[in-house]
């Protein structure tokens, strides 16, 4: 019988900040997008090699962010208010949107961003979903499957790591002019987990590291 090591997740920002380079040299203009999914990729290489090295035999995946893990999870589930849906058709520059606005004159767009919350208790912060009372999910990002195959193509036994679906809804908050609660919407959006997850253990992973910190909270009875 051998032993498993793992961590929970890993510091996705770089020995020298290249993640935080590299992504403000994309919202500059000086970096391209492809330039900053390359060097994003040879980021998370380069960790997952230094954590191997140190005799991890099980290596998270899907920890890596270029801003947000929250509102990763919120664009992956679709929950994009409709005023970021004019931005762009790849997906990238409507996700910076929503986590820091954008202000373009030459095409008519000035939208600012989701609002900001601290992440519990700590001084990092969050961007905050936003769920409509007609809100629909669906499988919009397949970040941690493409970011799964990246490890296995490399050799390594990984473990995607995703934000559940509770902790989402509760970290959410009604759009305005709406007034379900989004935890009221949770049946409407695990049928998105159940895609992800099949898609997940298509790849080969053999299981998933769903994270759910309210569930350590003072809950309520809902």
């Amino acid at each position: 019988m051998s032993i498993k090591s793992t961590i929970l997740g890993f510091p996705r920002m770089g020995s020298d900040r290249q993640l935080k380079k590299l992504v403000e040299g994309f919202w500059s203009g000086k970096v391209t997008e492809q330039e900053l999914a390359d060097g994003s990729k040879q980021l998370r290489a380069d960790h997952w090699a230094l954590q191997a090295s140190y005799g991890l035999t099980e290596l998270p995946v899907g920890d890596f962010s270029y801003y947000d893990h929250v509102l990763d999870a919120a664009f992956a589930a679709g929950i994009i208010p409709e005023r970021y849906q004019q931005v762009d058709n790849s997906g990238t520059q409507a996700y910076f949107a929503m986590g820091r606005g954008l202000q373009n004159k030459a095409i008519g767009i000035d939208v600012p961003s989701l609002e900001m919350k601290k992440w519990f208790d700590t001084n990092y912060h969050y961007m905050v979903p936003e769920v409509a009372d007609d809100q629909t999910f669906s499988l919009h990002s397949t970040k941690v499957v493409d970011e799964f195959k990246e490890a296995q193509a490399l050799g390594y036994t990984a473990r995607p790591v995703v934000l559940g679906p509770v902790s989402l809804l509760a970290l959410s908050k009604t759009a305005k002019g709406s007034s379900t609660k989004p935890l009221e919407h949770l049946a409407k959006l695990l049928p998105v987990y159940v895609e992800l997850f099949g898609l997940l253990a298509a790849a080969g992973a053999e299981w998933v590291q769903m994270d759910e910190p309210v569930l350590s909270l003072d809950l309520d009875a809902a």
